[in-house]
């Protein structure tokens, strides 16, 4: 792949999107609404993560949680490349009440990297299917290569391992319950009963994100599961508050690293 390009591959599976990358860029704080597990196939980057300031290199696995913030910077003059699925968490949840008998349904990645020949090697037989196979057997390679991996990789956590203050969580409601309506800081302040100083400094420590990157990210969520309905760009930047269609564009490839246009194309 030429360097310093980020390319979203045509989905083939329900729920699951695949990203290659090769790039320099820099991403800031953000989150995702799905599972994400990738490779690190070149270079090496350094991520902050809910789970900690990790390191990932060439033949790392690496993932990330429905909701969880975290960044990435290169580590060098070189950048890095990789790929990614995105599995929606409905997939995750099958897997792992099958996994379990029953017995769990949904938990979490406990390592952010993992330093694993059999489990990259597994990771790179699971991405080939995802991206290259249609009709036949691909169904049942896919399903039982996702059962096997999440076995592998699941060191299973619950999701409420890290409790959020119920101020903050109170706070984080008000904006959840409506992303586009016109808040203040006052506004979350009063919600959490902390003055406004005291709520942005244990916001931040508590879900990684100010409350207004918080804010822009809940709605760039909303653009993103609208133009996956079909909805226009335009009509999806509107939808979703942004000033307009060029506001939405910068915040959405700022974001994920593609835009979304080629978000819509890559959805078939």
């Amino acid at each position: 792949m030429t360097k310093g390009q980020f390319r979203m591959l045509r989905r083939r599976i329900a729920g699951v999107d695949a990203v290659e990358a090769s790039t320099r860029h820099s991403f800031p704080r953000h989150t995702h609404d799905h599972f994400g597990i990738g490779l690190i196939y070149q270079g090496a980057q350094r991520s902050l993560s809910g789970r900690g300031l990790v390191e990932a290199e060439r033949g790392d696995v690496i993932t990330v949680n429905p909701g969880e913030v975290h960044d990435g910077t290169p580590i060098g003059d070189a950048g890095r490349s990789w790929r990614m699925l995105y599995l929606d968490p409905a997939i995750v949840e099958t897997a792992v009440s099958d996994i379990s008998e029953g017995g769990r349904r949904m938990c979490e990645f406990a390592d952010p990297v993992i330093r694993n020949a059999a489990l990259a090697a597994h990771f790179h037989e699971l991405f080939v299917i995802a991206t290259t196979s249609e009709g036949g057997d691909a169904p049942l390679r896919w399903d039982e290569f996702v059962l096997t991996l999440v076995a592998e990789v699941m060191q299973l956590v619950p999701r409420d391992a890290c409790k959020v203050p119920e101020s903050i969580t109170a706070a984080r409601s008000l904006i959840d319950d409506d992303p586009l309506a016109a808040i203040t800081l006052a506004d979350l302040a009063r919600e959490s009963r902390l003055s406004r100083f005291q709520l942005v400094r244990r916001f931040a420590k508590a879900t990684g994100l100010t409350p207004h990157a918080y804010l822009v990210q809940r709605r760039i969520d909303i653009v993103r599961r609208l133009i996956a309905e079909g909805t226009s760009l335009a009509e999806a930047a509107i939808a979703g508050g942004f000033a307009d269609q060029s506001h939405m564009t910068r915040v959405f490839v700022r974001t994920y690293g593609v835009s979304p246009g080629a978000y819509v194309a890559a959805l078939g």
